[in-house]
């Protein structure tokens, strides 16, 4: 698995504790995020890691912010993106096993670093691959982005 991870000012503790994880369980990973407590604007990280992955060129983004609303909204207007606002190990399951979700965003104002990681783990263990069951809504789901992109954009 290859991750690509992005955040704001909010999430740089964070971040850091994420990728301490990665690196202990040898997992690639990408850090395009902030490294500074210093006030930044988080679509200027949340593009970069949901376009890589609306690409195909990573399998997993993470996105951290205040409260993962704002890089879940950002990052979910990428066609192949979908992006789930995860605050518990629960949710991050249901999240990737019913909506094959392929972008974790996690609010660090609201979490701690333990239950981070405890959250990475969960996602990153369920890869589903080609056996998702909902892979039908989630066609779905393609398709009215599809439509709604050509009619802005024509």
């Amino acid at each position: 698995m290859n991750i690509i991870i992005g955040n704001d000012h909010a999430g740089v503790d964070i971040k850091e504790a994420i990728i301490s994880f990665l690196k202990e369980r040898e997992i690639d990973y990408k850090n395009v995020g902030s490294d500074s407590n210093e006030s930044v604007d988080y679509p200027d990280f949340a593009h970069p890691v949901a376009s890589k992955v609306d690409q195909k060129e990573f399998e997993l983004g993470i996105l951290i912010c205040g409260s993962g609303n704002g890089v879940a909204m950002t990052a979910n207007k990428y066609a192949n993106v979908r992006a789930a606002l995860c605050w518990n190990e629960e949710i991050a399951a249901l999240s990737r096993k019913h909506n094959n979700a392929n972008v974790l965003c996690l609010p660090a104002r609201y979490i701690s670093q333990e239950k981070a990681i405890n959250i990475v783990d969960e996602i990153s263990k369920n890869n589903n691959g080609s056996k998702f069951k909902w892979a039908d809504t989630i066609e779905k789901r393609k398709k009215m982005w599809k439509a709604r992109w050509d009619a802005w954009y024509s």
